[in-house]
């Protein structure tokens, strides 16, 4: 017997039992919490693989929504644009954001409480200070040379 589906589709808390691999795309969509943070330029130390977060954003971000603003095409404008699915998730997930579902969950840990999935309302996430809203540079302002000044520390 399958779990019941609400009206939008979604199982009730499906993130607790439904493993990554065995969701459906609705489900897996469902889990971005609409925080930025993964459109966030990144540094990797390539000696030590110590990964550093940049306020400098990717060109496609909204910066007051939090969103791509071409998610569905966002490979057309940014070629090295990672995009996440349970198949890679083994390989990026170490430089996902510490507060990401899809970081949360692939680790067995829980969700946070303002998670719009358990909150209700995407605008918990911004009103915990976990998201990017309001507060990054866009990278065609900054030249790449220069991110290392831009180096943050993770909103959590």
């Amino acid at each position: 017997m399958s779990d019941p589906i609400d009206r939008k589709g979604l199982r009730p808390r499906f993130w607790e039992t439904v493993p990554l691999r065995q969701m459906t795309g609705k489900e897996w969509e469902a889990l971005c919490d609409g925080c930025g943070k993964c459109c966030l330029n990144k540094l990797e130390d390539e000696d030590t693989g110590e990964v550093a977060l940049t306020c400098v954003a990717c060109r496609l971000l909204d910066d007051s929504t939090c969103r791509c603003a071409q998610y569905d095409i966002r490979k057309q404008f940014v070629p090295e644009c990672v995009v996440l699915t349970p198949d890679n998730l083994d390989e990026v997930a170490y430089w996902m954001p510490s507060t990401c579902a899809y970081r949360l969950l692939h680790e067995g840990r829980p969700l946070h409480p303002w998670h719009p999935l358990i909150s209700g309302t995407a605008e918990t996430v911004h009103a915990a200070g976990v998201s990017v809203r309001g507060w990054t540079v866009p990278e065609f302002e900054v030249p790449e040379e220069e991110w290392e000044d831009y180096i943050i520390e993770e909103p959590t």
